[in-house]
């Protein structure tokens, strides 16, 4: 009897797989924090045989050069994948062998990227699970734009056929376990759902259901940003990526703090956007620990610019340098637990910043005052509606564009709360006064603020 176990990466919206028998396993896109993936194994009492790659990812570094190296497993990537280290590479039809009756069958589904292959698992024979990494995913696809602007048309076509193939070759019954679809913005949609079938697809997926122009002509017209960040992941994917480092960072006091703040460098407040505004470093910023950290910070912030964390405790430390670590920040400079207060060498040095929610902003539009209203969501939530009068910066252009946020006081919001937050502490960083709008942008409209109407409307 087969088992699929997932280990999932919730903070970049994507999940690996262990699937093996009773004493053998393999592991397919296996995170950078491949600690996780020894211990599901050693849950299960299965030895790691096979390390899967369904695509040279550009979303996160990935662990399974160092797993194989540790675990002795095969190590399989896609012929087509270029790439500096010593591997097997698979091609279309090959098979690998995982447990008695059980076997690893790659599918070549180009799209995602042109060398990607999806893996078949089958027992006795009979398919049973299909890891499909960035091809089909649940109620979506994966992003065709990742690789090469001027392939992105002819890898959408290629995602479109690599899909029916799947749906075609495989019975209705197959699990469909992608590696992206949740949360990842590899993927072109959200995942519809936490799992699916082969047969649920066909009933649904655009890819399955629309013929292959209109297909092709609405994915490419739905692709959102990209983080800036992806263009590190497959060249360092490709070059094979060092072991992980989650060792504990050297600790900061309040005059390091203040040393490596006035040199440049990134120092990062991990607390809640509460707790921040309340009280924080002058010059640090807030990205949460908790949610899209690892995404967002690694987006913003120059890449290979030193970061100092400063967290409430050792955990939220740990958590945090592990989540950067998965998109290849470097280990942290420095760190500190504690709080603000313990931060910083006289109480001058600290700052704070008042928390709304929309209802307060229509009140202060009602009292006469005039805020600057600055929306952070990316262009496409934008384009759903927005506050009329509102300056549009999305938050990951925020850093290079502060000169453009009109004088005055700035409310800025953004679809929930945390890239409010954010884009407030940049500000605060800036000198500018702000208030973080951190409430739902539903709750824009019964609040009685005006909204323009969404672009399909119009």
């Amino acid at each position: 009897m087969f088992f699929v176990d997932t280990i999932e990466t919730p903070g970049l919206g994507n999940r690996s797989y262990l699937a093996g028998g009773p004493r053998s396993a393999v592991v397919v896109d296996p995170p950078r924090d491949i600690d996780r993936v020894i211990a599901a194994a050693a849950v299960r009492g299965v030895r790691i045989v096979a390390v899967a790659e369904t695509h040279l990812h550009n979303d996160y570094v990935t662990g399974g050069l160092e797993l194989a190296r540790i675990t002795g497993a095969s190590y399989l990537v896609p012929a087509a994948a270029a790439v500096s280290f010593a591997r097997t590479p698979v091609a279309d039809g090959d098979t690998a062998p995982v447990d008695a009756g059980l076997t690893l069958r790659a599918l070549a589904t180009p799209g995602h990227t042109p060398h990607h292959m999806a893996y078949v698992l089958e027992e006795n024979g009979r398919a049973v699970a299909a890891f499909t990494g960035g091809s089909l995913l649940i109620g979506g696809v994966g992003r065709p734009d990742l690789v090469e602007p001027r392939l992105t048309g002819t890898l959408a076509r290629a995602q479109y056929a690599s899909v029916h193939r799947l749906a075609g070759e495989l019975d209705h019954t197959v699990e469909v376990l992608p590696t992206h679809g949740f949360g990842s913005f590899c993927s072109s949609s959200r995942a519809e759902g936490t799992s699916s079938t082969i047969g649920a697809e066909r009933e649904r997926n655009a890819a399955l259901v629309k013929d292959v122009d209109s297909f092709v002509a609405d994915l490419l017209a739905g692709l959102d940003d990209v983080p800036a960040y992806y263009a590190h992941m497959g060249p360092a994917n490709a070059a094979g990526p060092s072991p992980v480092d989650l060792t504990p960072p050297a600790r900061a006091g309040a005059r390091d703090i203040a040393r490596r703040l006035a040199a440049g460098e990134w120092v990062v407040d991990l607390r809640s956007r509460v707790a921040f505004a309340q009280g924080h470093v002058a010059g640090s910023f807030n990205f949460e620990g908790e949610g899209q950290l690892a995404t967002y910070l690694a987006w913003l912030i120059p890449w290979g610019r030193p970061v100092t964390l400063l967290a409430g405790s050792a955990d939220e430390l740990a958590h945090a340098q592990r989540e950067l670590a998965r998109v290849g920040v470097g280990r942290p400079a420095a760190a500190a637990t504690g709080g603000p207060e313990s931060w910083v060498s006289a109480p001058e040095e600290l700052r704070s910043f008042r928390r709304a929610d929309f209802a307060g902003l229509a009140a202060a539009r009602k009292r006469g005052e005039e805020p600057v209203v600055l929306d952070v969501r990316r262009t496409a939530e934008r384009e759903n509606g927005a506050l009329s009068g509102s300056v549009h910066i999305p938050v990951h252009e925020l850093p290079g564009r502060l000169a453009e946020v009109p004088p005055g006081v700035v409310w800025v919001h953004c679809a929930g709360g945390m890239r409010a937050a954010i884009a407030a502490s940049l500000l605060d960083a800036a000198g500018r006064e702000v208030v973080a709008v951190d409430d739902g942008f539903d709750a824009a409209a019964a609040a009685g603020l005006t909204l323009t109407a969404p672009r399909s409307a119009a």
